[in-house]
């Protein structure tokens, strides 16, 4: 069977971008940025998926939405929280709507900061929550929504994101690397960081599993690299891939390095669901970094 066509919304960002590229040139794909699809916009929402879903139709094939819509500031968020609401819960909770009178299936992708960080152990989709940001409290709500608006709706949450052509933890890392001597991360924060392109694949599988109706029936799934670490140890294999003493990034305790948002102090994710699922486990974090790397060091900055 010819894969799904796929229409995904916030997909000018770096998870959106590494889909496309996974995809490559087969069948209809749409991914259009925040600026060309307001999914907060009822009227351009309804067109959008109309059409989308018209073209897919008549090129034989079957749709499926990907949501990568979302406002990710996430300290921004704090001082702003009517914006938060507004695109991640109130615009997804539209376009779960959309996509059930249209009948297209929807993946709606979500985040580890909905958990309050108090585990010890790999989160389970059904763990309790308790976000403890602004972004973390919109990012919940927008699942609950999802969830509630369309019964052919899954919630795939990951953690720790990192690709290239956008700021992250990984690009911010490397331009450290190349400016200051010694860097101060925070050790008392445990993830699992997780290369986009590797989640893309994962995505992938999970909208073709979903359009041939071989879907799981876990609605809520974790997808990231396999593993964990604390932010220094991960900004520490940063500096390793820039070929730089990894013993120049200093320890230190989120306290020390304060932010407005507070950050789940452990959030790493089961995959436990996503396997049972059918679904294809991601690789290992550090294997993913290497990997990475490879394919991106001169965009940041490897000599």
């Amino acid at each position: 069977m010819p894969p799904p066509a796929l229409l995904i919304p916030g997909g000018r960002g770096q998870l959106g971008t590494d889909l496309v590229g996974r995809r490559g040139p087969a069948g209809l794909v749409h991914a259009p940025g925040s600026s060309e699809l307001d999914i907060t916009d009822s009227g351009v929402l309804t067109d959008a998926v109309d059409s989308f879903a018209d073209a897919a139709g008549d090129a034989g094939l079957r749709p499926v939405v990907v949501n990568l819509a979302a406002y990710t500031a996430v300290d921004d968020a704090e001082s702003d929280p009517v914006t938060a609401e507004r695109v991640n819960t109130r615009g997804p909770a539209a376009l779960a709507e959309v996509c059930r009178k249209r009948g297209l299936p929807l993946l709606h992708v979500s985040t580890d900061y909905v958990f309050g960080g108090d585990a010890s152990v790999p989160y389970e989709p059904d763990d309790e929550t308790g976000p403890r940001s602004v972004y973390g409290r919109t990012k919940l709500a927008g699942e609950r929504a999802v969830l509630a608006a369309h019964p052919r709706a899954w919630v795939v949450r990951t953690a720790w994101l990192y690709g290239v052509g956008g700021t992250n933890f990984v690009s911010t890392m490397a331009r450290l690397c190349l400016e200051r001597e010694t860097v101060s991360v925070a050790e008392d924060q445990v993830g699992s960081p997780t290369w986009t392109a590797d989640l893309a694949g994962g995505l992938l599988e999970l909208a073709d599993s979903v359009a041939r109706r071989d879907e799981p029936a876990a609605r809520v799934l974790h997808c990231t690299n396999t593993g964990s670490a604390n932010r220094c140890e991960f900004a520490r294999a940063v500096f390793e891939e820039m070929g730089a003493d990894p013993e120049r990034v200093r320890p230190v305790a989120t306290a020390d390095v304060p932010r407005p948002a507070p950050r789940p102090s452990f959030s790493v994710l089961s995959d436990r669901k996503w396997t049972e699922g059918g679904l294809t486990p991601l690789r290992p974090w550090r294997e993913a970094l290497r990997a990475a790397f490879e394919r991106h060091g001169a965009a940041w900055g490897v000599r």
